[in-house]
């Protein structure tokens, strides 16, 4: 019964590791391109690797960048007053990220919500499908929202 209950284990712990993105392997993966969806708002991320070596995450595009009146969306909600003149087009998202090679995924920062104007933590993985995974959790409620690496 013990080695069954050992292969059983061991089989999973095995299953895990291939269910794992390669990407994940390599800290400079996450650099890129990415489009994504939040709600009706479709929108494009830059991620760049800073000079102390943290990500920072940007928005680069907006699928609806102006209001109805033409003019330019700006972020509003952010809790800190000298940033709601950012463009919508250009809110830093994170920044500060890093890559934990024990975990195999990048985490230690916060993520900003310019939609509800909040900051969570943040981790970030690549799915088995080469998608990246992004999940923000506060105060013990997570979500996870998917975005995809332009080529």
């Amino acid at each position: 019964m013990k080695r069954i209950i050992l292969l059983l284990l061991t089989l999973l712990c095995v299953g895990a590791t291939y269910a794992q993105s390669p990407l994940n392997n390599k800290a400079d993966n996450i650099i890129g391109t990415y489009s994504g969806k939040q709600d009706n708002d479709k929108f494009k991320v830059k991620i760049v690797k800073l000079k102390d070596g943290t990500y920072r995450g940007q928005v680069t595009w907006l699928e609806h960048s102006t209001d109805a009146k033409g003019n330019k969306l700006l972020d509003t909600k952010n809790p800190d007053k000298r940033l709601r003149s950012t463009p919508a087009d250009r809110i830093v998202l994170f920044s500060g990220l890093k890559y934990n090679e024990k975990k195999k995924h990048w985490s230690d920062t916060k993520i900003y919500d310019p939609q509800r104007g909040i900051r969570a933590n943040m981790t970030a993985e690549f799915s088995s499908d080469g998608r990246l995974k992004i999940k923000g959790s506060l105060f013990g409620i997570s979500e996870s929202v998917y975005w995809d690496k332009e080529k």
